[in-house]
């Protein structure tokens, strides 16, 4: 993969991930709301009389719902902020107040430009293309990529344009004062282009959309297979928005309403109490038979596969992932053990179960979505609460627990059958990373003076050696050129990524690392926060500084 479109991609994932991460939030109010509420529910445990139209609860839970549908409603203009906001060099707050000025501006222009040159008419045979936005009646919805190429214009005038300098006379509006400014004549600018060219566009997306729908089989497997092939570059978050967020994901009208978006059509039905549509809902139920039983299976296959005297070593560390995988659907330490072991393991198989699932939960009418990632905890709140004949969840369950059964047989025999080095069964040689510094350099015959001079000039703090260690796995600080982080992963752009020692990294706790020209991932998993927070305050007493500052 070319590095360069690599790390541009990388750095665009990231920029989606705050807006993600207010997901789980948005769904869980509106997921009980709307599914508490429902008139059907109510009647079934009578519960007229508590959460009947009128009662106070029901007042409470109609409050959240509305505040999760607001989120949800509005996740380009989101979009049109955290992407400036993620890719500005420097003045990241300035960034993201022009996104969103440019956002609206870019809304105004296109409004009335239709207005005035358009046939809204004529815009209105194209389904789902006209709607209502932020107040702007009759306007195009571009949906989550009308915020995304705003954010990225916006994110290119403020690099280039944050530091100008004006004449004296005009210097109130140099420098950042300048890309708001700029940022309203571009929204107009991109509007006015809009209107007369996203119904193109728009028309363009919703073709792809239904032609993937009328693959049938084929549309299916290809989202599910390359959602997880791209898990291990990091790529997956800029591949499955399109589908969630806009046509590409399905139309469909919920409540008399257009909705784009499988994400959108989900929670849409889940609000108006409409059995949840199993083509939409595919898009998320496959991964719920993987995360509950798959991975865990696989983990239980790695454990009765390690060798008798390691057991005990990987008992711990696969239990904690497994549980990890079923309560939260976080699945990256597994997963990274199994791609380690063997990359035709990973997308040979793991992949292509993926890709099957997909079709699966579809044949079998399954409609239960998710916001966070296909949990224990978001199988509850989207296929339970709501019931059983809005999203078929008994079939579901069913359908689990045979795909760890065949999770379990599959990487079993494949272990076995080929052995893989999966936790537990790694060369003899390889078990010195299993012990401590202390063991090391008693067996290197390092007296206790040395050690003890040594230990003076070491971090004190264990966060402060982990972190000198992540650094020096990273070819030293003057080879970090800068370094963020997303839910699992710690993102680094490196001045020379042959530097990058992956043993030495995956020794500080990492389930993988990877490398692509100067961008590096090192997967921790959900520690991830902690590690990257720690590693920029060590760097920072070490006087290291972003090459974008």
């Amino acid at each position: 993969m070319n590095g360069k479109f690599f790390n541009l991609m990388q750095k665009l994932g990231k920029t989606f991930m705050l807006p993600i991460a207010l997901l789980p939030i948005a769904g869980l109010f509106l997921g009980i709301g709307a599914s508490i509420t429902g008139q059907a529910f109510v009647e079934q445990w009578g519960l007229e009389a508590v959460l009947g139209e009128g009662t106070l609860l029901n007042g409470i839970l109609t409050i959240l719902t509305d505040v999760g549908d607001v989120i949800f409603s509005n996740l380009a203009l989101l979009f049109a902020i955290s992407v400036p906001m993620g890719l500005a060099k420097a003045k990241k707050e300035v960034a993201a107040l022009s996104g969103a000025v440019g956002y609206f501006v870019m809304y105004a222009s296109m409004t009335s430009t239709i207005q005035v040159f358009g046939n809204i008419e004529r815009l209105r045979e194209i389904e789902g293309l006209v709607d209502s936005v932020l107040g702007f009646e009759e306007t195009l919805n571009t949906g989550v990529f009308g915020g995304i190429i705003i954010g990225l214009l916006v994110t290119y005038l403020h690099n280039k344009y944050y530091k100008v300098k004006f004449p004296d006379a005009l210097s109130f509006f140099a420098g950042t004062h300048f890309i708001p400014i700029v940022s309203t004549l571009a929204g107009t600018l991109l509007g006015i282009l809009l209107a007369f060219v996203w119904p193109y566009v728009g028309a363009g997306i919703a073709w792809v959309g239904q032609a993937i729908a009328s693959a049938g089989v084929i549309g299916t497997f290809f989202y599910g297979y390359v959602y997880r092939a791209l898990i291990p570059f990091g790529l997956h978050h800029v591949f499955y928005l399109p589908f969630w967020q806009t046509a590409l994901g399905g139309t469909a009208t919920v409540a008399g309403e257009t909705v784009q978006g499988a994400q959108n059509i989900v929670f849409a039905q889940l609000q108006a109490g409409e059995a949840i549509s199993p083509a939409a809902a595919s898009y998320f139920s496959f991964a719920f038979p993987m995360m509950l039983a798959g991975f865990p299976a696989a983990a239980l296959a790695m454990y009765h596969t390690a060798r008798k005297d390691r057991k005990e070593d990987v008992k711990g560390l696969l239990l904690s992932s497994s549980i990890t995988s079923f309560l939260t659907g976080i699945t990256e330490p597994i997963e990274f053990s199994i791609l380690f072991a063997s990359p035709f393991l990973y997308f040979g198989v793991n992949a292509v179960l993926a890709g099957l699932s997909t079709i699966i939960v579809q044949l079998l009418n399954i409609g239960v979505g998710y916001t966070f990632s296909a949990g224990f905890i978001d199988f509850v709140l989207y296929g339970v609460l709501p019931g059983n004949g809005r999203t078929n969840w008994i079939a579901l369950a069913i359908f689990t627990v045979v795909w760890g059964v065949l999770y379990y047989i599959l990487f079993r025999f494949s272990i076995e059958k080929f052995d893989l080095k999966t936790p537990g069964r790694e060369a003899d040689d390889e078990a010195s990373r299993l012990h401590t510094k202390d063991e090391y350099r008693e067996s290197k015959g390092i007296d206790k003076v040395s050690l003890e001079e040594e230990d003076s000039q070491a971090p004190a703090r264990k966060e402060d050696q982990q972190s000198a260690q992540i650094t020096q796995g990273l070819g030293g600080q003057d080879n970090i050129s800068d370094f963020t982080n997303c839910a699992t992963r710690l993102r680094v752009t490196v001045a020379d990524g042959s530097k990058v020692q992956k043993s030495l990294l995956q020794k500080t706790g990492a389930a993988g690392v990877v490398v692509s020209g100067n961008s590096v991932q090192v997967i921790y998993g959900t520690k991830v926060t902690g590690v990257a927070s720690d590693l920029e305050d060590y760097l920072n007493d070490q006087g290291w500084s972003s090459e974008d500052e």
